[in-house]
């Protein structure tokens, strides 16, 4: 593993179809987007920052989160990117406004193209959205909906335990399925016929989430989404990388690699090499 410092911003130059996809996240769970964004766009380089030292974000402040996704944002743009995703909720929801304002690069959340595929899946106009506490009680998921279709019902419950099982591989068996049945009793009162998996770990148990919730319900991947929308954002400005072209994805993280790359493996489908730390 090599190590890296932060220091002068180098901005990308973002009409270079051949420049990296920088994504950033708390932790491990934004390399479900990742994830999906490699499935979607199998020519396209990626580099990742975890910001493993400081994790979780959803229980710091407001200003915190925001000085934190700048710092992350900056070590990034240092390595060349073309766009910048947020795959973080608390950071998404608390974040993305000032770093569109500030940056020239694109700037994508994970929030808004979840929240945007719900209300369009929505066929009774009830909508549930499950997530950490802090992106609850951030009520951003409500607020995109009620934006684009005012009149869903939007039901909301926050489900912390999901994160550890996820991160534990916990993802099957007792104590998942009873963790989950506890979790969404109540949604499941609530006639909704579209569920938010509102936290980017939550994909890894969509299983006993979709069991728990019977199968009137669909589940809606904010990470696919995402993917979504950054294959339709580098389109429409020109620079989606040629597909001949071969790829090395890099990975950064501002404490010890080595919980990251065993944990991070189960939420990117396959192994994790050339991890650098970044001392923030």
């Amino acid at each position: 593993m090599s190590r890296c410092t932060s220091g002068q911003v180098k901005h990308a130059d973002v009409s270079d179809g051949g420049a990296s996809i920088g994504v950033f996240d708390s932790g491990v769970g934004g390399l479900t987007v990742v994830r999906r964004i490699m499935e979607r766009l199998p020519a396209e380089e990626i580099v990742y920052l975890g910001d493993t030292a400081r994790v979780p974000y959803g229980t710091k402040s407001p200003h915190t989160v925001i000085r934190y996704a700048r710092a992350c944002a900056a070590a990034l743009l240092e390595r060349g990117i073309k766009l910048l995703v947020v795959a973080c909720n608390t950071a998404s929801s608390h974040a993305l406004d000032a770093l569109r304002a500030e940056l020239d690069v694109p700037v994508i959340g994970v929030v808004e193209p979840g929240a945007r595929r719900a209300a369009a899946a929505t066929r009774n106009g009830r909508i549930g959205v499950i997530g950490t506490a802090g992106t609850v009680a951030s009520g951003t998921y409500a607020d995109v909906i009620h934006a684009v279709a005012p009149e869903v019902k939007v039901f909301s419950k926050a489900c912390p335990l999901f994160v550890p099982l996820a991160e534990e591989g916990w993802i099957d068996g007792p104590v998942p399925r009873e963790t989950a049945r506890t979790y969404l009793a109540g949604l499941g009162k609530c006639d909704i016929d579209t569920l938010v998996l509102g936290c980017t770990h939550y994909p890894l148990l969509a299983g006993v989430i979709a069991d728990a919730m019977g199968q009137a319900v669909s589940l809606v991947d904010s990470a696919a989404a995402t993917a979504e929308v950054v294959e339709q954002t580098l389109a429409g400005l020109g620079r989606l990388r040629d597909g001949a072209s071969r790829t090395h994805h890099r990975y950064l993280v501002s404490d010890d690699p080595g919980s990251f790359v065993r944990v991070g493996a189960r939420f990117l489908g396959c192994a994790i090499d050339d991890v650098e730390w970044v001392d923030f």
